[in-house]
């Protein structure tokens, strides 16, 4: 009776508050005015040491008789609620999004169990059709019925043909979005799960190349779509897109006629533009669809001139198709079905115009991850570096990936036209007198023009991502500085004096600020700075905004690139933009999507390639396919010029060029599993016999020096010891005995340590990852490391090769000798304990 009592009187203070003393456990009625004035006290300063609520709450005279501790309680658990309510709005977030999916996987269920019905049905007709092959005639007459096209009934030049072929797009594009039409098969490399974009499909069969996507987004419908109909902003590959016609259709919709240019992704084929009839409407079940699909030689179309330098591709029924979900979000299905003409492009090429898998990488991902960065930058979940709004940093990337496009493709109707072509480097060089870098009245324009030279070339078994991360790091190794401050110069006065006149020393100093990523890492925007001397009297720094893109030999992805440009140190958000770089597409066999559906997806890190033999070294991509296989490079470089040096500007940028492709050239041979560097000499591969002879010896010289073991008493014989110190939580490096060590050797803690590969690894100095403190600290236990085997140095800072400090706890040293010869010391061997970047 008692607690029924107090239950009710505590229901006749419901205004108030009741709160629980932690330390005498009784309770405290708190009345509405002061519970107010506490919330306005807590909005206020919500932190709890802060002099501002201490202020507050002696300035309130309806708290002044409630005792501090009192107060005190009140606030902890003023915090413990409202945590309490952010993870209840997390959890049901999550709720509703693991319902949403759950609901997309049942649909994808039932989907592939209609293609399985659908494909037992073909199988046994087949079956039929081979028993009776000999009565061939009705089957003939039934074939023809059926592939009778029916674009022949269809008038395109009125608005009632146009329904009727927008009704029947729709109906096909529902048909390959959620039904049978396409036998779709999971793209390789792609598997959902709780971490995936998405879920992701292609097509093995003829009639052109199809892939398909479906995954759960934080965004409305009508948000999705007006995102995803703007091409231009998030298909890279896009270079226009315009609306000739547009008209109500009967039903609510809309109906557009579309003239769309794609830029080719190398100099050698021509690009591609599409002529088609999109149609935006919305279904019975509140789901919103834009379908598109192409009219082939009909309607007005863009004038011949306009497409003289493009070859007509096809696009059959495609589009998205986007369903609310409840409490938000909605579940998108995107299907692109193209024939790209591909007769129309060199032998090489085809397999980029051929491949579902290339159409699904460059187009139906880069859809879904686009709109989930949007999704994600809307929420507030993206944070990007130097203060920049998502949007701007959005903007640079764009115009880097079009300036770069616009400096491949070399349009008429831009202004490019060819100087020349050497035909012996394949070295083009344009021109283009009209180039207008930036839309800012402003800016000054240059007096000259642009002048772009350009040259594509194939790679046999050189993996795109470590030849573009190489080029990234080692800028040195390919790039003249003062041809970079060349350009730089000129667009911040907009004179451009030829470069050799003002030469500049490059410190060697490459230091790089990264301002944002993509939601998967898969493509960075940053600044370089290259540090450079050109007189006593005052430094010449130069600036590049750079996109780097593909550098994961995991991640799927249309190529790997590696664009830049000057730009002014103060950043401006108009600043003008002449990008230049570097595009390596991996070209996969006629017959590689099937045969990378039909094998295995085998990713060759360190472990991997241990258990499966013969491999490439750390940073090899795919196992079989992969690396026996070729890609093709595109180096595109722009430089500003004035009239009168028009001449001059030519014949550097064509010896500039070669300069490049000569060097690429050389890392590309120094990098591929197949070949050795001339000036690197044989690389300690993570698993050649040597490594597995160096792991042993660091093993066995640590435990005799030290007295204890490296890795644990489990990690005994064969592979297992390169395997565990290849995964050994400490940064391990081995450098050489010489007057400048160098390294030879690091596991994969040391590699991410350095922010470096096994390939690159040779050209660090052992000095030069030392602060001053470090190396006093090394030179003074040198001796003792000679006499005694080993030294324990004291914590400090080191610096990686993209010139980011990284502090330690500890750091061990200790002499490396070959088991049968204890008196040969071999190298040094350094273990960095607990070491994070600062």
């Amino acid at each position: 009776m008692a607690m029924v009592a107090q239950h009710h009187r505590e229901r006749e203070n419901s205004s108030g508050s009741i709160n629980k003393h932690l330390d005498s456990g009784k309770y405290v009625r708190y009345t509405a005015e002061q519970v107010e004035a506490l919330e306005r006290v807590y909005s206020e300063c919500p932190k709890p040491s802060s002099l501002r609520r201490q202020q507050l709450i002696r300035e309130c005279p309806i708290l002044c008789n409630i005792e501090p501790k009192q107060i005190k309680v009140w606030f902890q658990n003023r915090r413990c609620r409202e945590k309490q309510r952010k993870e209840s709005t997390r959890l049901l977030s999550v709720n509703r999004k693991l319902s949403a999916m759950n609901k997309l996987l049942m649909e994808e269920n039932d989907r592939l169990q209609k293609q399985v019905s659908h494909l037992v049905c073909e199988n046994g007709y087949m079956r039929q059709q081979l028993q009776t092959a000999a009565v061939p005639t009705a089957d003939a007459s039934s074939e023809s019925a059926v592939t009778t096209p029916q674009h022949s009934l269809r008038d395109a030049s009125n608005p009632a043909g146009l329904l009727s072929i927008a009704e029947e797009t729709l109906a096909e594009f529902l048909s390959k979005a959620t039904g049978t039409a396409v036998d779709w098969v999971q793209m390789p490399g792609m598997k959902p799960g709780p971490d995936s974009v998405g879920i992701f499909a292609i097509s093995l069969r003829r009639g052109g190349v199809a892939a398909r996507a479906c995954g759960l987004v934080s965004l409305e419908p009508s948000k999705i779509a007006e995102i995803l109909k703007d091409r231009p902003s998030w298909f890279r590959d896009c270079r226009g897109q315009e609306i000739f016609t547009m008209f109500p259709a009967g039903n609510g919709g809309i109906i557009e006629l579309l003239h769309t240019q794609t830029y080719a992704p190398t100099t050698l084929a021509p690009a591609r533009d599409f002529w088609t009839l999109r149609y935006t409407t919305s279904l019975e079940n509140g789901s919103l669809v834009v379908c598109e699909t192409s009219l082939s030689g009909t309607g007005a179309g863009p004038s011949a001139t306009a497409a003289s330098q493009f070859v007509r591709a096809e696009m059959l029924p495609s589009g998205y198709l986007i369903r609310p979900c409840d409490g938000g979000g909605s579940i998108i299905h995107i299907v692109d079905h193209v024939n790209l003409q591909a007769w129309s492009v060199p032998e090489v090429l085809r397999p980029l115009y051929e491949s579902s898998k290339v159409v699904a990488q460059k187009m139906t991902i880069s859809a879904l991850r686009y709109i989930r960065q949007i999704a994600q930058e809307t929420s507030g979940e993206v944070v990007y570096g130097l203060g920049r709004q998502p949007a701007v940093l959005r903007t640079f990337t764009q115009r880097l990936s079009r300036g770069f496009n616009d400096a491949i493709n070399g349009f008429n109707g831009d202004g490019w036209s060819i100087l020349n072509c050497d035909g012996a480097e394949d070295v083009v060089v344009a021109i283009n007198s009209t180039k207008n870098l930036t839309a800012d009245a402003n800016v000054v324009p240059l007096l000259g023009g642009v002048l772009c030279a350009k040259a594509s070339m194939l790679l046999q078994n050189v993996p795109p991502a470590m030849l573009v991360r190489f080029l990234r790091e080692h800028r040195s190794e390919w790039a003249d500085f003062n041809v970079d401050a060349y350009a730089a110069m000129s667009l911040k006065s907009s004179t451009c004096s030829y470069p050799v006149t003002r030469p500049t020393r490059f410190t060697g100093t490459q230091i790089i600020m990264p301002l944002g990523q993509t939601i998967e890492h898969e493509e960075m925007l940053e600044v370089v700075r290259l540090e450079g001397h050109g007189d006593a009297f005052s430094s010449r720094d130069v600036h590049l905004l750079q996109m780097c893109s593909g550098i994961d030999e995991n991640a799927q992805g249309a190529c790997s690139e590696l664009i830049f440009a000057p730009i002014d140190d103060m950043f401006p958000d108009d600043a003008p933009l002449l990008p230049s770089g570097f595009r390596i597409i991996p070209l996969d066999s006629k017959s590689g999507d099937s045969q990378d559906v039909l094998t295995s997806h085998k990713t060759l890190d360190l472990t991997s390639s241990l258990e499966v033999g013969p491999a490439t070294s750390h940073g090899a991509e795919n196992a079989g396919p992969s690396y026996n296989a070729r890609s093709v490079l595109t180096i595109a470089f722009q430089f500003p010029f004035e009239s009168n040096l028009h001449d001059n500007v030519a014949t550097m940028a064509c010896q500039y060029v070669r300069s490049v492709i000569s060097s690429v050239q050389r890392v590309a041979t120094a990098i591929s599993p197949s070949g050795l560097s001339p000036t690197l000499g044989p690389k300690v591969s993570p698993v050649s016999p040597e490594a597995h002879t160096l792991a042993h010896w660091i093993c066995q010289s640590y435990s005799y020096h030290v007295g204890t073991e490296l890795l644990r008493s489990d990690s005994v014989g064969g592979d297992s010891v390169l395997k565990t110190l290849w995964h050994h939580p400490d940064a391990i490096l081995c450098c050489s005995l010489k007057a400048l060590p160098v390294f030879i050797f690091a596991n994969q803690a040391g590699l991410d340590m350095l922010e470096t590969t096994l390939v690159s690894l040779q050209d660090i100095a052992l000095d030069k990852i030392f602060d001053d403190s470090g190396r006093k600290a090394l030179s003074s236990e040198f001796s003792k490391i000679m006499q005694e085997g080993f030294a324990y140095l004291p914590g400090g800072i080191c610096m990686s090769t993209m010139g980011r400090h990284i502090s330690y706890e500890q750091a061990v040293v200790w002499k490396v000798f070959a088991a049968e010869e204890s008196s040969s010391v071999h190298c040094l061997a350094l273990s960095f304990v607990n070491w994070s970047f600062v």
